[in-house]
């Protein structure tokens, strides 16, 4: 019997490819939120998230960051259009890797490691093109390995 079923026969626990688009996003989301907050973090929510930052965090009386969460079930390329989200001290990408039939991993990337692009993390400018300039990704099973080091529960110690 699969350890992470419901019942016997059902879909196991992680079966990430029955929820929607959206689904995903608040799973990815709301997680983030309770591992800052396991973590002793004050977790501010914003009503509107028009500016690329989906909750704050506090840690302290003087240690404010933005937080941005992205979900992902695939391993391949992922961008932030640099128009929401642009590298500043304070600012966090939260990236949620949904693999099937595992639980989910939580690497916390400080959004100023894209202004060293290394392969893994990259910067497209597009200089002269229709798309518009963007931070990415570069995810594939060999770059989690890479990404290790974003750990959310060993980066968060650092903030």
């Amino acid at each position: 019997m699969d350890k992470d079923s419901f019942l016997v026969g059902q879909p196991s626990r992680y079966d990430w490819s029955r929820l929607t688009h959206l689904q995903v996003g608040r799973y990815g989301e709301y997680l983030v939120k309770m591992e800052f907050t396991l973590f002793g973090f004050d977790v501010y929510t914003s009503e509107v998230d028009d500016k690329g930052i989906d909750f704050v965090i506090r840690k302290g009386e003087d240690s404010y960051y933005d937080v941005q969460v992205k979900s992902v079930r695939t391993l391949n390329y992922f961008y932030i259009t640099k128009e929401k989200f642009s590298p500043r001290g304070g600012l966090l990408l939260a990236l949620v890797v949904l693999s099937e039939g595992k639980e989910p991993k939580i690497y916390l990337i400080p959004s100023m490691e894209w202004l060293q692009p290394d392969g893994v993390l990259v910067d497209r400018t597009y200089e002269g093109k229709k798309s518009a300039p963007e931070w990415g990704i570069n995810l594939s099973t060999r770059n989690l390995l890479c990404l290790e080091r974003f750990d959310f529960s060993q980066t968060v110690w650092k903030l």
